[in-house]
């Protein structure tokens, strides 16, 4: 059926306000943020002075900055990690369904709609180390001695930021829930008739027939790192001594700095969101639909080994 001009037209109008809104706020201001790039200024924007790249070359050299970015990485695969197996693990224990698992999936999915700032804020003062919750229990069953400082200690401070990422994998748990629904029940009898265990059926059959869902699971997250701010902030506030500092919450404590330079922070900010856009390209060829020989989709049917000798 073909679209007239007309109902082209009528179809931009209602997406135009949309489109106005895109332009002045996301394309104006990245625009004004790699301008500003080139400058050494203040907040004022006063007496700018053009830096050439000098402001680029100095975040590219800084240690913290760069350890900013490989912390984003290591939160992101920690938290992928986390969602392949313990998220995957829960899907199927919910799909089997088990008494009580609605109110399991319950326990993991609702943090999942939750702020991330209010959940941060709780974590903090459980793992407070005089007055913590955590501790506090622990001295209270006698076990005074695993009593530590959660957020002090370099190394606990870490692991306590990645601990969050167990408390919030409901939304991939969603994601394995919609794939699972798509998922042949043909191949999973055929496998169970060829005397596949429980471990063998997970890992090769089920497992890779959710490639989809691990697709957008550690795509989302690698982008998702480079947006976080709350968790780590409210958390240790990038301490002790910026072990945790993610690039976010550098690009924070930096431009609140007294007399911070902003063409410097605006530097920082478009490094940022050129690994971004880095991971959003190979997003997009992850999803490039694969045709064959005539031009349409190439559908391939999953039969396992199994099925096959059948």
């Amino acid at each position: 059926m073909k679209i007239s001009g007309r109902e082209h037209v009528v179809g931009f109008m209602f997406i135009a306000p949309l489109l106005i809104l895109f332009a002045v706020f996301l394309v104006y201001g990245f625009y004004f943020i790699v301008h500003a790039s080139f400058y050494d200024q203040t907040l004022s924007f006063r007496d700018a002075t053009f830096v050439g790249w000098d402001n680029y070359a100095t975040a590219l050299s800084d240690n913290r900055f760069l350890r900013s970015i490989v912390n984003n990485l290591a939160y992101s695969a920690a938290a992928i990690l986390i969602s392949l197996s313990v998220g995957f693990l829960l899907s199927v224990v919910l799909n089997m369904g088990i008494r009580g698992s609605k109110l399991l999936g319950s326990l993991f999915f609702i943090p999942s709609f939750m702020p991330l700032a209010l959940i941060a804020m709780v974590f903090s003062i459980m793992l407070e180390f005089r007055f913590g919750t955590l501790n506090q229990l622990l001295h209270g069953i006698g076990l005074d001695f695993l009593a530590q400082r959660w957020l002090s200690d370099p190394t606990l401070a870490y692991m306590s930021v990645i601990s969050i990422s167990v408390f919030l994998i409901g939304l991939p748990m969603m994601y394995y829930n919609a794939d699972m629904t798509t998922i042949n029940t043909g191949i999973l009898e055929a496998a169970v008739i060829d005397g596949a265990g429980l471990g063998r059926m997970l890992w090769n059959v089920m497992f890779p027939l959710l490639k989809n869902a691990h697709k957008t699971i550690i795509l989302s997250t690698l982008l998702g790192s480079f947006r976080e701010f709350e968790r780590v902030f409210l958390l240790t506030q990038g301490g002790p001594a910026g072990t945790t500092e993610n690039s976010s919450v550098y690009i924070y404590s930096f431009a609140r700095s007294a007399g911070a330079n902003i063409g410097y922070v605006c530097a920082a900010s478009v490094i940022v969101l050129l690994i971004a856009l880095g991971i959003s390209v190979i997003q997009l060829i992850a999803y490039r639909p694969r045709t064959g020989k005539g031009g349409g989709h190439e559908f391939r049917s999953r039969k396992p080994q199994a099925e096959e000798n059948h």
